[in-house]
């Protein structure tokens, strides 16, 4: 039976991870904060459902000694590394954090491997933010790094340290380069689950208004249980590499609002007002994502639809605050 440990676990990526190992036959230990099993029913929420199948470790990754003795413990056969503070500010005013988080916890985990179980296969966790202010569109494995935020930096500087371990300690390491991928497990700090949980509390009677910044921007928005099917592949190939996977197709916030609010039978144009403060700054070339390399050598593909996608996140949504009441 493969062992596989993931940083993140009770995230978005790291639950449907979970999911998708367990049913292969896995073994599958995660690393989570001492905070969150102290509170399981809402820091834990994703993975409560087979919470009796997983093996979890109380530890942090930006801790060298736990983390060492967590994958002295299991000697995994896979690595996935999730954990990654994810906020995206453009104002630089929280990189100490950002950095320690995102890099050197790869590092440190690195670093266990390397030493423990040279032969762990490791998927990094990498962004679009990476490609940050692109010269091309669509953006490919080959298409020049430029992020324009401290999370982009924090990505693009951790993998190249997994590049580095890949070629020079010879770790079968690979990054994901994943575009904006969603599903009713993601954050409520993401603007789509903002969309589709103030949906449902205007379709409750909860809120009657949602305030949003620009609503002509463009993502290339995925599934998430389609995505981790990729990650799982990537460390399944007989060769390590790196990848973007994303769908390829563009689409607006002003789409998602569309489709949103007529699940429940409304007008976004009627509830939703634009916010200066909450404006990104505008991009030139747009972050969209060409996974030709994945299709053809992973034989993966994108399979759920975007209108099906948002459609399953405001019922989703609507459920949970339902059973809330």
């Amino acid at each position: 039976m493969k062992k596989a440990l993931i940083t993140g676990i009770n995230g978005q990526d790291g639950s449907y991870l979970s999911e998708l190992l367990l049913d292969k036959g896995y073994e599958v230990h995660g690393i989570v904060r001492r905070e969150a099993m102290e509170d399981a029913q809402h820091r834990l929420r994703n993975i409560a459902h087979i919470l009796d199948k997983l093996h979890l470790h109380v530890g942090s990754v930006d801790n060298y000694l736990s983390l060492y003795r967590i994958v002295q413990r299991v000697k995994p056969d896979e690595c996935y590394h999730f954990a990654a503070t994810s906020f995206i500010s453009y104002d630089f005013d929280d990189e100490i954090s950002v950095i320690s988080n995102n890099f050197i916890s790869t590092h440190y985990l690195l670093a266990s491997i390397k030493e423990l179980c040279p032969s762990c296969g490791v998927y990094f966790a990498g962004s679009s933010e990476m490609f940050g202010d692109p010269d091309v569109c669509p953006q490919d494995e080959n298409s020049a790094f430029k992020p324009r935020s401290i999370y982009g930096i924090s990505k693009v500087s951790s993998h190249y340290l997994v590049t580095n371990y890949r070629k020079h300690h010879k770790i079968f390491a690979c990054t994901g380069i994943a575009y904006n991928h969603e599903s009713p497990r993601r954050g409520f700090q993401f603007v789509t689950r903002k969309i589709t949980s103030t949906v449902a509390k205007i379709h409750l009677g909860m809120s009657d208004t949602l305030q949003l910044g620009n609503i002509s921007s463009v993502r290339d928005w995925g599934y998430a249980p389609d995505y981790v099917d990729a990650f799982w592949r990537m460390l399944n190939h007989e060769v390590p590499d790196d990848y973007v996977i994303s769908t390829g197709v563009l689409h607006s916030v002003e789409e998602f609002l569309d489709i949103a609010f007529a699940v429940v039978s409304l007008n976004y144009k009627d509830y939703v007002r634009t916010e200066e403060q909450y404006y990104r700054p505008s991009e030139e070339v747009p972050l969209v994502g060409n996974s030709a390399k994945a299709r053809r050598v992973l034989k993966w593909q994108p399979k759920k639809k975007f209108e099906d996608i948002v459609h399953e996140m405001v019922i989703s949504d609507i459920e949970i605050l339902k059973r809330s009441k």
